[in-house]
C-alpha cells in the first residue's frame, strides 16, 4: 500500500485498538495505519501482538504503529494505559473494542452457567473497562470515538446461544449509556455532541484465512474484516451527533 501523507484522513488521529491481534484486530490496525492515524494496539499476548504489529509495518511502510500488552481484565491497567496515552500524544481520538468470545449450547437447557461466566469476563467485563478508562480522554478529544462490535443474535437470540446473546446485549446497553455520556456532557456550541459511542452489528466475521480455508462455503451474510475495518476507520467521517448511540448493521437485520 502506498498514499500521499497530506491526504491521509486519519493524520493526525491517536485511535487504541483493544484486540489488535485477532483478525478483526490486525485488519483494523492495517486500515487506520493506512489512513494516516497513530495506531496503538493491545493484547494480551506479546507475540501475537508483535506478529500483528509486524504484519501491519509490511503491509503499510512507515505505518505509526504501535503495541502494549494489556491484560484488560485488570481495570487500574487499563486506566493507567489510556492515561498514558494521552500524556504522551496529548490526545486520544478513539478506541476500538474489538475484544470478544463465543459460547453455545443445542439446546437451552444445555446452557452451562460457566459459559455465561465467560462471556462475561471476555466480552462485558473487557468493554466495561475500556469504556470506563477511556471516556474521559474521549471527551477531551475534538472527535472522539468509541466503537464495538456487536451481534445480530442481541436482537433476536436463539435458544442455544442464551448466554452469548444476553452477553452481547448487556454490552450494547452498556455501550448506549456511554453515549448517553456523551450527550449530556460532550457539546459543541450548538449543543450537539462532539464524541460518539456507536454499535456496529454483525452477523459473524470472515476473515481471508477463512476462506482460504473453505473456498466454497458462502459464509451468508458474514461480514470480511476488511469491511468492518473500512467502516470503524470511516466513523471520523461523519458528525458525532450523527454516530451517537446509533447501530450500525453490517448484516441484514
Amino acid at each position: 500500500m502506498s498514499t500521499t501523507a497530506d491526504t491521509r484522513p486519519l493524520r493526525g488521529k491517536v485511535v487504541a485498538v483493544a484486540g489488535a491481534s485477532g483478525p478483526a484486530g490486525q485488519a483494523t490496525l492495517r486500515r487506520l495505519a493506512y489512513d494516516g492515524a497513530t495506531v496503538i494496539g493491545a493484547d494480551i499476548d506479546q507475540h501475537r501482538l508483535d506478529a500483528a504489529l509486524a504484519a501491519v509495518r509490511t503491509a503499510v511502510p512507515g505505518a505509526d504503529v504501535h503495541g502494549q500488552v494489556i491484560d484488560l481484565l485488570d481495570p487500574q491497567e487499563v486506566h493507567d494505559w489510556a492515561d498514558h496515552l494521552e500524556a504522551e500524544h496529548g490526545h486520544v481520538d478513539g478506541l476500538l473494542h474489538l475484544v470478544g468470545g463465543w459460547r453455545g449450547s443445542k439446546t437451552f437447557f444445555d446452557t452451562r452457567i460457566d459459559d455465561w461466566d465467560f462471556l462475561h469476563d471476555t466480552v462485558v467485563r473487557t468493554l466495561q473497562h475500556t469504556s470506563l478508562a477511556f471516556q474521559p480522554a474521549l471527551l477531551r478529544s475534538p472527535a472522539g470515538r468509541y466503537a464495538m462490535v456487536s451481534a445480530a443474535a442481541a436482537h433476536k437470540p436463539t435458544a442455544g446461544g442464551a448466554a452469548y446473546a444476553a452477553a452481547k446485549a448487556a454490552t450494547e446497553a452498556w455501550t448506549l449509556a456511554m453515549a448517553d455520556s456523551f450527550r449530556k456532557e460532550s457539546t459543541a456550541p450548538d449543543g450537539d455532541p462532539v464524541a460518539a459511542a456507536v454499535i456496529l452489528v454483525i452477523k459473524a466475521l470472515v476473515s481471508p484465512e477463512m476462506r482460504a480455508e473453505k473456498p466454497d462455503a458462502k459464509f451468508a451474510g458474514f461480514t470480511d474484516t476488511a469491511d468492518l475495518a473500512t467502516t470503524l476507520a470511516s466513523l471520523w467521517d461523519r458528525p458525532a451527533a450523527e454516530l451517537n448511540g446509533q447501530h450500525l448493521w453490517l448484516t441484514a437485520r
